[in-house]
């Protein structure tokens, strides 16, 4: 085996499609500016199509984004709407699947969730989740499962565990010609 040069990475990342994916995701009250940063990077590696950006939750060009991001804030489409919930709603207006990241009572293991085009993946805040009001308005909630003695990952972890089984779930039905 040999490692790839950067240059060779260069070159296959410029032959590779940048047709994003019907799949958004709602940031509200992030405290973190490093975990949006985070989030910025693998929203582009995983294909992301926006991110909403709300609340509390700071937004590019924060020195602090650009940091992690390392220029993903300049290639994933985002948009700041302080108050999330008229996002949401908009986007359940217009047919999309609204799926919360949140340990709930009626959450399931996200291996276990099949995510229908388009969907909208909701984060909340790294300590307090996101509010009733956000919940009532999604369709679903996934969760991860937790072996150890912590209850959860730090959200730019779970969001990529996640984002990346919505990638995937997204890619196999695009190419099944399936919505």
């Amino acid at each position: 085996m040999r490692k790839l040069t950067h240059e060779e990475l260069l070159a296959r990342q410029e032959n590779r499609s940048r047709t994003p994916l019907p799949f958004s995701v709602l940031l509200n009250d992030i405290r973190s500016l490093y975990n949006v940063g985070s989030i910025f990077r693998t929203a582009d590696g995983a294909g992301v199509e926006k991110l909403w950006i709300c609340g509390i939750t700071g937004f590019p060009p924060a020195a602090g984004i650009s940091k992690t991001a390392l220029g993903a804030e300049q290639s994933v489409p985002w948009e700041y709407e302080r108050d999330p919930c008229v996002v949401l709603r908009k986007l359940k207006a217009s047919g999309t699947q609204i799926v919360l990241l949140e340990q709930m009572e009626q959450s399931i293991p996200y291996e276990q969730f099949e995510p229908r085009s388009p969907v909208c993946l909701v984060l909340g805040n790294e300590v307090s989740g996101v509010s009733d009001e956000l919940a009532a308005l999604c369709n679903g909630a996934v969760e991860i499962d937790m072996a150890g003695e912590k209850n959860s990952l730090n959200v730019t972890v779970a969001f990529g565990v996640v984002a990346y089984h919505f990638r995937n779930h997204l890619k196999q039905r695009s190419i099944a010609g399936c919505s």
